[in-house]
């Protein structure tokens, strides 16, 4: 097939992916939480993702980014969906999830070579609220970020970010399973101003730069009166707000902490016309300031041309090569018939690569 038929086939498969998903996320928002009341054992099929652009399966470097791989991840447990928020440990292969419907995600990725192959060990279990039961009721479960505060997932503390009714709740972390929480992190007056479905969904705790060890914390929908992006540094004295620019109508999903203090920001934008779009945004520490509108630089701007779908879960590590690899994972909606749930790898290249950006 020449190259202008594959542009054709992926330009015809985009636009009956993006009414398809349409139809997705108008289902996938009245989905109820669905918390069980125990920890158990799951299994996870794998089909595993050789290219990021639909039919251009040679094209691995986008810019800075290159594509490692991915999985596209089903299960026949009815709790397994709708991840919004991702640590990953050091190794690279043990993770932490959580859902929007009360549920976490403790299992390990296997590998060939670089590329993610399959999940394995994995588990299941219901987020706790502070009296030690399952969060079952929406308004309470609909975890939306995790990020790890102390320690490590085999002995540590991970935030939790709720919308709906927004909070950020501190979690033990014991051998990968997430324990009732022991108190709640103190947000700044105007968090108040956070809609229902539009609270914190990028957070993360920042791993060096000035503001070392302050918790970043990112609304999904809160606009200043310039149009910016609303968020705050909590931990270290009273809250310092911060405004990221807008840029093309995106929502903010999720947040991941570089060694360095940069922040890497996952973006969102969903339109009934042509899908869904994700955007990567690379925040070095120095922009990280109060008093400035925050900008950053784009990695990849992807359209439903690429293998994407609702992607809200974002973390970094380092692999043992000393490459920095961003992991992402999409929240389906719980609509097995129209999206998926996809994990995907790419290595952060310090210079992009001028032949293969886009």
């Amino acid at each position: 097939m020449d190259l202008q038929s594959l542009r054709l086939n992926a330009f015809h498969g985009a636009r009956l992916a993006a009414a398809a998903l349409a139809i997705s996320y108008l289902v996938g928002f009245l989905q109820p939480a669905a918390a069980a009341d125990k920890v158990s054992a799951i299994e996870v099929s794998a089909r595993r993702l050789e290219s990021f652009q639909r039919g251009f399966s040679g094209t691995k470097r986008f810019g800075r980014l290159e594509f490692r791989g991915g999985l596209v991840m089903t299960s026949t447990d009815k709790r397994f969906g709708g991840f919004s928020g991702l640590i990953i440990a050091p190794d690279g292969r043990h993770f932490l999830a959580v859902s929007d419907t009360g549920e976490w995600l403790a299992a390990e990725i296997a590998y060939a070579g670089k590329a993610p192959s399959s999940i394995e060990k994995a588990r299941m279990g219901p987020i706790l609220a502070l009296n030690g039961r399952p969060l079952t009721r929406k308004r309470e479960a609909d975890a939306e970020e995790i990020a790890l505060l102390s320690g490590t997932l085999r002995n540590g503390i991970a935030l939790v970010a709720f919308e709906r009714n927004h909070r950020l709740a501190r979690h033990p972390v014991i051998d990968g399973v997430l324990g009732r929480p022991t108190g709640l992190v103190s947000m700044p007056p105007e968090a108040r101003r956070m809609t229902s479905n539009s609270g914190l969904e990028a957070v993360t705790v920042l791993r060096g730069g000035p503001n070392r060890g302050a918790i970043l914390a990112l609304a999904e929908e809160l606009r200043d009166a310039n149009d910016h992006h609303t968020g705050w540094l909590l931990g270290k004295g009273a809250p310092q707000r911060l405004a990221l620019k807008d840029i093309g109508g995106f929502a903010l999903t999720g947040a991941a902490a570089l060694d360095d203090g940069s922040v890497v920001i996952l973006e969102r934008r969903f339109r009934m016309t042509e899908g869904v779009r994700m955007r990567l945004r690379y925040v070095p520490a120095d922009e990280l300031k109060p008093g400035r509108v925050i900008e950053g630089e784009t990695l990849i701007l992807s359209d439903m041309s690429y293998e994407i779908d609702n992607m809200e879960a974002i973390a970094v590590h380092t692999a043992p090569t000393g490459e920095t690899v961003i992991t992402l994972m999409s929240d389906d909606n719980f609509n097995k018939f129209f999206q998926r749930n996809l994990l995907l790898q790419f290595t952060l290249h310090k210079s992009a690569d001028k032949s293969t950006s886009r």
